[in-house]
């Protein structure tokens, strides 16, 4: 009898210890967190808005002297929209600019508030539209050149990508001067 009922007992053991672990790796995976993504306060992941911007088909325009621009598709496929307050070039200071109607003509100004690019969205830098505007560039920028360019996001994180220098003929908008003739 005693022999019938250890038998008896070692299924019923390990049916027990495999449920047990069984538990364990439930709770283990339940509980773990995705190592890509920070948590906030109320427990939602977020990811940083750097890592959620895509930047593709950066370029310069070619300029012997004087101002040239930067042209980039912005792609943001985060929920979050992701501003761009300011921007740096190794060839001089940058604005952020638009072209726009001002008294019936279309005239190039530095956009005020920024690029903001929407969640699950682009935004495109082009000729004729936004862009950003180098301002009295230090040296001649020739057809291949590559141009490093950094975005600065309203939450301080910087994203730094390189522009290829190509000849273009257009976008010579004029520029709308301020009060000061700037």
């Amino acid at each position: 009898m005693t022999i019938t009922a250890t038998r008896s007992n070692r299924p019923l053991r390990a049916v027990l210890a495999t449920a047990a672990l069984l538990t364990a790796l439930v709770l283990l995976v339940a509980c773990g967190g995705d190592a890509t993504a920070d948590e906030s306060d109320d427990g939602e992941a977020t990811t940083p808005a750097a890592a959620t911007l895509a930047i593709s088909a950066a370029w310069i325009k070619t300029a012997e002297s004087g101002m040239s621009a930067v042209f980039v598709t912005l792609t943001n496929p985060g929920d979050a929209d992701v501003a761009i307050v300011s921007a740096q070039c190794e060839l001089s200071a940058v604005e952020l600019h638009e072209v726009t109607m001002v008294d019936g003509e279309m005239k190039m100004r530095e956009k005020d508030g920024g690029f903001v690019i929407a969640g699950q969205s682009s935004h495109q830098l082009e000729p004729g539209g936004d862009h950003l505007m180098l301002m009295d560039i230090d040296r001649p920028i020739q057809a291949g050149d590559e141009i490093t360019v950094s975005l600065i996001l309203d939450t301080d994180e910087t994203i730094t990508f390189t522009a290829v220098a190509k000849d273009f003929a257009g976008g010579n908008e004029e520029y709308e001067h301020d009060e000061s003739g700037h």
